[in-house]
């Protein structure tokens, strides 16, 4: 189990090239890749994007790409510039009789008179970018794994946490049948009892009232399915590939179980029970919404 969340740097050097890669990755559901890159670099933004996606499957990455050439860099003219720059000078001078010449110095600090020369990308300098890449995700990589790692445990806290409180939930839930007993009994002799009326109770009808009240309050099926989603749970976070989406998708029948638990019955310290545990499962929603 992986960490959507990390950051990797991939660094590569020669003679001609020095390259620096960073990735940063947060969560998101589903990849989504954002690249910075240079005018020159923009040819290999679609294989750069397939070399990451082979080895991501989810989360926003962003991706900062800077390189420098060790050797000497050619420089283009902005031509249109000067040139209108020149004839806009030559005309103020005829217009109003000036005295002068148009002066280099003033030329070179014109915005953008002169740029870095574009030349074709080599395959020396793809290699190198695509290298650098290579190791930004392996560095990247070990962070998710190390944040996976994190995750992992506090996920088997929370689901320990949950099982816990299933032991004293059963315990209430078998006696749910004697309150619900108790409870008629009274009502139904308090009424007698101002009523002054001398009818008996119809054990049968009451055994029976009793038996419907108990069942429409009866969580044994709610706490197996707990019990069964949460060894599901524990299985898929021993997978080693892509199982957020299947986490996220057991915390919401989690969460609904809780949810029906808290909602059948009317036994206090059940609902206490399922109340702390609808708790832990939304702590555990927080923390799989970083699971790759």
């Amino acid at each position: 189990m992986r960490s959507m969340t990390g950051f990797g740097r991939g660094t590569v050097a020669d003679q001609k090239y020095s390259v620096n890669v960073e990735l940063k990755t947060v969560n998101n559901r589903f990849l989504d890749i954002s690249m910075r890159l240079s005018g020159e670099m923009l040819p290999l933004e679609a294989d750069l994007k397939r070399q990451i996606s082979s080895r991501l499957s989810r989360g926003r990455v962003d991706v900062n790409l800077q390189y420098e050439r060790s050797g000497d860099i050619t420089y283009d003219l902005n031509r249109p510039l000067i040139g209108g720059f020149i004839a806009a000078m030559k005309q103020m001078q005829d217009e109003f009789s000036l005295a002068g010449e148009p002066d280099l110095n003033v030329i070179a600090r014109l915005p953008n008179v002169i740029f870095p020369k574009r030349v074709e990308l080599e395959a020396d300098l793809t290699a190198a970018v695509e290298k650098a890449v290579g190791a930004a995700l392996d560095d990247l990589e070990k962070m998710r794994e190390k944040e996976g790692e994190l995750l992992d445990k506090e996920l088997a806290s929370r689901l320990n946490e949950i099982e816990s409180r299933l032991p004293l939930i059963e315990t209430e839930a078998a006696k749910i049948a004697d309150e619900y007993q108790q409870r008629l009994t009274k009502r139904i002799g308090e009424m007698l009892a101002r009523s002054e009326s001398q009818i008996e109770i119809d054990q049968a009808r009451l055994a029976q009232e009793v038996a419907y009240l108990a069942d429409k309050a009866d969580i044994s099926e709610e706490i197996a399915r707990l019990t069964t989603h949460i060894e599901h749970f524990r299985s898929i976070m021993k997978e080693d590939k892509e199982v957020g989406k299947r986490l996220d998708f057991l915390t919401q029948e989690l969460n609904r179980e809780a949810n029906t638990i808290t909602s059948k019955t009317s036994n206090m310290t059940v609902k206490e029970s399922a109340l702390q545990i609808k708790s832990e499962i939304e702590k555990i929603r927080e923390q799989v919404q970083n699971v790759e």
